[in-house]
């Protein structure tokens, strides 16, 4: 890079933050931190940084790039699974349920079991959904709903 391009305000604060970040983890004394701060902040070129981190592990002074997403080299879709492969589950237990004699049966029972549950869980919510239109509607055509009004903020 070219010596003598200005720097920006935000290319100072990030070489005093990797002072601070080097002053945390002991390579500089307090008065070696705040001479080479203020030499940053007083920095006008590329040039005049360089010397204040030039002793420093990565004392390239890099300007702040925009962070690439990890996918961003590769090609192709990006496909992220969270918590258990069910696939995987469910085929080992359909081949079981072929295999084994007598397991389809129980496998059978098992899927039966859980459609139940499944179905149950279904009209209880459509159930409790409709008692919560009727409550709402007898209220709002009782006027009941003008006294909440009362305890609102209106603001």
């Amino acid at each position: 890079m070219n010596e003598r391009i200005r720097i920006s305000d935000a290319d100072r604060e990030h070489v005093a933050a990797r002072l601070r970040e080097h002053f945390a983890e002991g390579r500089l004394t307090q008065d070696e931190l705040d001479e080479r701060i203020t030499a940053a902040f007083s920095a006008k070129t590329l040039g005049d940084l360089r010397p204040i981190l030039a002793d420093l592990p990565d004392s390239a002074p890099v300007t702040p790039q925009a962070a690439r997403p990890p996918w961003a080299g590769r090609r192709g879709p990006v496909v992220v699974h969270r918590g258990p492969r069910l696939f995987p589950l469910a085929m080992f237990a359909l081949v079981a349920a072929l295999v084994i004699p007598g397991a389809g049966w129980l496998f059978l029972a098992f899927f039966k079991l859980v459609l139940l549950f499944w179905l149950a869980a279904c009209l209880i919510g459509i159930v409790a959904a409709a008692r919560l239109r009727r409550r709402v509607r007898h209220t709002w055509r009782s006027g009941e709903a003008g006294r909440w009004q009362q305890y609102q903020w209106h603001g």
